[in-house]
């Protein structure tokens, strides 16, 4: 049978995420030549903090809806497989034009595209995640028992509103992109708050 055990691809998964999002803070960098005057320094650093904390905010819903959407499966078959390994090739592009939108946010003349840039990556995570739960929704026999395809779109659903709000801030971002990197920080923020837990799923059945 086209089966493959969970363990190991949240194992792959979460590694993934958690070198994507530790890999975030290394774009914050205060210059030498600022630490004459240091706390000025650090406040100067502003577009890297927002850039930073939209990023972890993006990257820590996702991973929380991974992981829920990952407990109620018994299996994965090859296309959900491939598709993980999308979502995360996306995930771990995300510090790239996070460091960009930092640089360049400041930049009158590069702000803009910095922004649509970035806007257009979360915009792909989020359908990539999308495409996955379609996928598992397919083959209701990955699932654990008791847990039924609706349960698996219900959770998705509850944060892909936010893809909506990508695709609405990344227009945004061609005439306000300062506008537009505080509302991808609001929707990451909102992408947390909405995930869910288990709510009583069944865990993975024991071995033997």
């Amino acid at each position: 049978m086209n089966r493959w055990d969970t363990g190991r691809i949240d194992a792959f998964s979460d590694g993934v995420f958690a070198i994507a999002i530790t890999l975030l803070v290394l774009d914050i960098d205060v210059p030498a030549s600022a630490y004459d005057h240091l706390f000025r320094g650090f406040a100067d650093q502003w577009p890297a903090y927002l850039a930073f904390a939209t990023s972890f905010m993006t990257i820590g819903g996702i991973w929380m809806l991974h992981h829920a959407v990952f407990r109620r499966l018994r299996y994965a078959n090859t296309a959900v497989m491939r598709i993980n390994l999308v979502l995360l090739m996306t995930v771990s592009f995300l510090p790239f034009p996070t460091r960009v939108v930092a640089e360049a946010i400041e930049s009158s003349s590069a702000e803009r595209a910095a922004v649509v840039i970035y806007g257009a990556s979360v915009l792909v995570i989020s359908t990539v995640f999308g495409i996955l739960s379609y996928a598992i929704a397919r083959d209701p026999d990955l699932l654990q028992p008791g847990v039924s395809a609706q349960e698996v779109r219900t959770l998705v659903r509850a944060v892909q509103p936010n893809a909506g709000f990508y695709v609405g801030f990344t227009f945004i971002a061609g005439v306000a992109p300062r506008i537009a990197a505080f509302g991808f920080l609001a929707s990451s923020i909102v992408a947390v708050l909405r995930a869910r837990g288990d709510s009583g799923a069944p865990g993975p059945e024991p071995a033997g």
